[in-house]
């Protein structure tokens, strides 16, 4: 039980939905892992058709990586999916999960430079909403 600002207890019931920084996460995992899926199934179907940096640190088939992108971007957005109900679980998923893409996105730069910078800043800002959002608490007086 929580007080209000006289200091008199006040009832607090939780919503069974997300709001807030949680939607705006689930929304941006979904446009993110739709991305990937779609740059996925690029990489597998066309992989000569994406142009690879010479000398560069580390080097993998194009399409591996599109199956890395592909099943990483269906889970992301699986995830997203599960964080409008509100869950615990699919934020700590979530937050996971966009922690990997922004791995995978960073080895994938010398493939698609600025694509990558853009999908790792919006797993950035889908950490943060998950860190600091939560299901808002109504007060019953």
């Amino acid at each position: 039980m929580a007080s209000n600002a006289t200091g008199t207890p006040v009832q607090t019931t939780r919503r069974p939905f997300a709001t807030g920084w949680t939607v705006f996460a689930a929304v941006i995992m979904i446009f993110g892992g739709a991305m990937a899926i779609f740059e996925g199934i690029a990489a597998i179907a066309k992989d000569d058709l994406i142009v690879v940096t010479r000398n560069y640190a580390y080097q993998m088939n194009t399409a591996g990586w599109g199956w890395i992108h592909l099943i990483l971007g269906i889970l992301v957005v699986l995830a997203g999916i599960a964080l409008f109900g509100g869950a615990v679980w699919a934020r700590a998923v979530g937050i996971v999960l966009a922690g990997l893409s922004m791995i995978a996105n960073f080895l994938w730069l010398p493939y698609y430079p600025f694509w990558a910078i853009v999908i790792i800043a919006l797993d950035i800002f889908v950490i943060w909403a998950l860190c600091v959002g939560s299901t808002r608490e109504t007060a019953e007086v």
